[in-house]
């Protein structure tokens, strides 16, 4: 039996179809098992020996449809629920707030010229 040129001929089915989950074409047919991802398994397929491997797949590589959430929802506090305040009463009260600063800044000021004096 030989195992060259006339071996290679005999082979025109696939093993390996298109991931689910990957979308590589490593998915083994009759092994029923991803070469690239691992899956069926739960957790995703990766070893310490390839860093650049691990680059590839890791955070950040996709959409991060929910982590922008909550990065998001991170800066602001986590809140939920309740009524945003009110942009009339909000104007009103800053420009308040705004006023009594400056009058609080000027009495600070004039206090230290006159203890120059």
């Amino acid at each position: 039996m030989t195992k060259g040129t006339s071996s290679f001929g005999k082979r025109r089915n696939k093993t390996h179809t298109l991931c689910r989950r990957c979308g590589r074409s490593s998915y083994h047919i009759q092994k029923s098992k991803c070469a690239q991802c691992g899956y069926p398994n739960s957790k995703l397929r990766h070893f310490n020996w390839s860093v650049k491997a691990k680059r590839r797949k890791t955070t950040g590589t996709g959409r991060l449809r929910h982590l922008r959430k909550v990065w998001r929802r991170f800066r602001n506090g986590f809140r939920e629920g309740g009524l945003q305040k009110s942009q009339k009463h909000a104007g009103a009260a800053a420009s308040v707030a705004a006023a009594k600063s400056i009058q609080s800044k000027n009495k600070k000021v004039r206090k230290t010229t006159q203890n120059k004096t």
